[in-house]
């Protein structure tokens, strides 16, 4: 049976229970787009406190996407993600209870935890699960429950618009989630690969039965001799080594700079700038108010129709191609979205709006899809974890400093002069994946591993920190 029939639906059961992580990293992240209007009136917040309520959960993603990687490594995939729901449940009823604005940003700082965890340990636990040819496109479910996330966000946000004391009810309702994603989790195996690293390759044959067993007992063998070549490769290294020291290893820098280069590039182009402050923007335009946040629905709508396209794509036309094509358009997005704006009037705000959907769309189906694909793929399994905690770190602070600064800029430069530093970087982020991204399409990561190896110059058995 091909991987295409009976043989990847078990994978895709296990794929959808875990890609609830990415659901509610979507949905504690758009939410306060809505909510921080009336969290402002109820609180009577300045716009220094309101910054910091918004900004407040990047500090916690931070802070947990640095954390989680070891702990992975340590102790396992699935647990950790267990505790990641446990954290999401208390941080949505926290910061729905909360009686006032320091205890709801301490309550965001929790949900951070949860999203910073949920953004680096469930793409690598898909794509240790994932057979290679369909590896981009499970992988990027995890996006796609992102922007469902992102929708939900919005759609509760409009329909609890006229709700007294609304924004408890908007951040209230991710704890329902929160609890099936833990449950969920609960029933779910252990990463194959794993287990094969950690010395249980009777447990991890067993879960690549479960997984591939549909597609007969050579494909079972296959996988697990995949992950035991890589953990041979492993072993060969210096054992000795610390994880995070292990991050300076001549076989791992090629790889972690075009995992933290995307990272941060993709950041500051501005995406996240959009989700948390699409109705400023609208409004600024010209739009009125509830034109702004209607028009907000539409732009989630856009991100989430627009995601399957690009998972679609991701495997049929590689990271790279995707990568620099979907920089480009969206490098075009921003420049006409700032002349718009230089322009202004209400006469052109609907156009600024079909801008805004170009680059959501172009992010969509290419920046939002391959940012977590490539890492997951690139890095070798030993320090998996771990470099994923510095790739998701350096995302969630790039994210950081990008929402801290966007309304200081939107002061400074205006809408004109901010929209064109973003689309300098989008430029920059075409050139970036056109000479620093390897492709990964089509191969198992022990291939991509003993590649990137090879191009860094180190031999199995070499100190690879030479």
């Amino acid at each position: 049976m091909t991987p295409g029939g009976g043989g990847l639906r078990p994978v895709i059961g296990v794929a959808m229970v875990a890609a609830l992580g990415g659901l509610l990293f979507g949905y504690d992240t758009g939410v306060i787009s809505g909510a921080l209007l009336a969290i402002e009136k109820d609180f009577h917040l300045t716009s220094l406190a309101s910054g910091v309520v918004v900004s407040s959960i990047l500090v916690g993603a931070m802070i947990g996407a640095a954390g989680a990687g070891t702990l992975a490594d340590r102790y396992g995939r699935r647990p950790v993600l267990v505790g990641a729901a446990g954290v999401f449940t208390v941080g949505a009823l926290l910061a729905a209870l909360a009686p006032t604005a320091v205890l709801l940003t301490t309550a965001r700082v929790v949900l951070g935890l949860g999203i910073g965890v949920a953004s680096n340990v469930v793409p690598v636990f898909l794509a240790e699960v994932a057979p290679p040819r369909y590896r981009g496109r499970l992988v990027s479910l995890n996006q796609l429950m992102i922007t469902l996330g992102i929708v939900l966000a919005y759609a509760a946000n409009y329909g609890l618009e006229n709700v007294a004391h609304s924004w408890r009810w908007m951040f209230g309702l991710a704890a329902l989630p929160a609890v099936l994603f833990g449950t969920g989790m609960l029933a779910l195996p252990e990463s194959p690969r794993w287990l094969a690293l950690n010395g249980h390759s009777d447990r991890a044959r067993a879960v690549f039965s479960r997984l591939r067993g549909a597609d007969g007992p050579e494909a079972v063998e296959r996988a697990l001799a995949e992950a035991a070549a890589g953990v041979r490769e492993t072993q060969a290294r210096d054992s000795r080594r610390g994880r995070l020291r292990a991050l300076t290893d001549r076989s791992v820098r090629p790889a972690l700079v075009a995992g933290i280069g995307i990272q941060i590039l993709g950041q500051a182009s501005g995406v996240n700038t959009v989700i948390y402050y699409a109705p400023k923007i609208f409004e600024s335009s010209g739009l009125g108010s509830s034109s702004s946040v209607l028009a907000t629905v539409g732009v989630g709508l856009v991100n989430l129709l627009m995601t399957p396209v690009g998972m679609a794509a991701v495997d049929r036309f590689g990271r790279k191609r995707l990568l620099a094509a979907g920089a480009l358009v969206m490098t075009v997005a921003l420049a006409g979205l700032a002349t718009t704006l230089a322009a202004g009037g209400s006469s052109v705000a609907w156009l600024a709006v079909l801008f805004v959907v170009l680059y959501i769309a172009a992010v969509a189906t290419t920046l939002n899809v391959v940012v977590f694909v490539i890492p997951s793929e690139l890095y070798p399994l030993r320090v998996r974890g771990t470099a994923m905690s510095a790739t998701m770190f350096s995302n969630w602070t790039m994210n950081f400093l990008v929402s801290l600064t966007f309304l200081s800029l939107l002061d400074a430069l205006g809408g004109a002069g901010t929209f064109t530093v973003y689309a300098v970087v989008c430029a920059a982020l075409t050139v970036f994946a056109l000479r620093k991204v390897p492709e990964t399409k089509g191969r198992s990561l022990e291939q991509i591993e003993q590649d990137l190896t090879r191009q860094a110059g180190v031999t199995a058995g070499e100190p690879a920190g030479r």
